[in-house]
């Protein structure tokens, strides 16, 4: 009988669940037993963990007996049932959705940032910020500790796959219908006219216009005061990531034609002075930030080259000129690893040392 600590994987079919199996077989082998948990629609299937082929069983209250950490990949409503279910059953739970973030009881968890928090979970539910958040947290937290973060306004340019599969079909359909569509120009009209052209039904998109050759200035869905529900996780996540409860953000959230990596334009201002050089130093030492930062050779992170790998990549850091003790710089992770799966399999990791 193994001593080591079991984990359960639900939505272990899904988007996320597929990158989070590829992340657990890319990394050591910590666990006892491993259990792939998903809807009835994909029970039994079978995919191979660490070599083991492991059979898909089906989401239910006894799928989580003899579980000690459960990771949640599924929709808010599966996580807000199934979660308290899977803590009754023993296990601790490691949250993906939106469900449980804004809890006051639930820590909201980013190792590199306040791994402390895990132990804080009087509910047995840890979550996952967004993956927008997440985005920069590695990269600022550092900043944070050393120079006190004040205030930050932050621009995102957030890749189709934050919606989901739907994202990343509904892009790949249109740009195949630009492409084969010898009359579309630059012309927005002519971009409409070539999706319409091809039978595509923007009712089916996650959007009201193209997302081809397009950028979209709304993620999420429209809240109080014209923000949207993208733009205020951030502000609101950031404050309790960071500990800073009253910390000023301001947010706006854009979808762009990109299939993965979300990036960021951040300015950040803090309480005491710093340089550029000093920056530079602080992130080279952070072991999960990557610092690409030499525009005059073209080198500063995009997310062509940041997806599929689970770094945080920081680029063109410069002082801003009319505002004191403020940095600017882009930021740019794979939202589908650390943005997601692999921030969560990291908390599941620091709770597998509890055991």
């Amino acid at each position: 009988m193994s001593n080591k600590p079991s984990l359960a994987l639900v939505g272990a079919t899904g988007a996320v669940g597929t990158v989070m199996i590829s992340i657990i077989n890319a990394r050591e082998n910590i666990w006892g037993e491993i259990r792939l948990i998903a809807s009835k629609r994909s029970a039994g299937k079978k995919l191979t963990v660490h070599g083991q082929e492991l059979t898909v069983v089906e989401l239910s209250a006894e799928a989580f007996d003899g579980i000690d950490i459960a990771m949640f990949d599924v929709p808010d409503e599966i996580s807000e049932l199934w979660a308290p279910i899977a803590v009754e059953r023993g296990a601790v739970v490691v949250d993906n959705s939106a469900a449980f973030r804004m809890n006051d009881q639930v820590p909201l968890v980013v190792p590199e940032v306040n791994p402390e928090q895990t132990k804080n979970r009087p509910l047995g539910i840890i979550s996952n910020p967004n993956c927008t958040t997440l985005t920069m947290m590695a990269a600022l937290g550092a900043l944070h500790r050393k120079w006190t973060l004040t205030e930050l306004v932050v621009a995102s340019y957030q890749a189709v796959s934050g919606a989901g599969a739907v994202g990343i079909e509904q892009l790949q359909k249109e740009t195949a219908a630009v492409a084969k569509d010898s009359n579309s120009g630059l012309e927005s009209d002519n971009v409409s006219h070539a999706i319409k052209a091809s039978g595509l039904n923007l009712t089916d998109s996650p959007w009201p216009v193209p997302i081809a050759l397009n950028v979209i200035p709304m993620a999420g869905s429209l809240k109080d005061g014209g923000h949207s529900s993208e733009e205020l996780k951030v502000r609101n996540e950031s404050r309790k990531i960071l500990g800073i409860p009253n910390l000023k953000v301001a947010a706006s959230c854009v979808r762009v034609p990109v299939q993965v990596s979300h990036s960021l334009a951040v300015h950040a201002t803090f309480l005491k002075p710093l340089t550029v050089a000093e920056v530079h130093k602080e992130l080279e030492a952070q072991p999960t930030v990557v610092l690409m930062d030499d525009p005059a050779n073209g080198v500063y992170p995009t997310p062509a080259f940041v997806a599929g790998q689970d770094p945080t990549f920081v680029g063109r850091v410069r002082q801003a000129l009319d505002f004191d003790n403020s940095i600017d710089m882009f930021v740019v992770g794979d939202n589908l690893r650390k943005g997601a799966a692999l921030n969560t399999y990291e908390i599941a990791e620091l709770v597998a040392k509890e055991f």
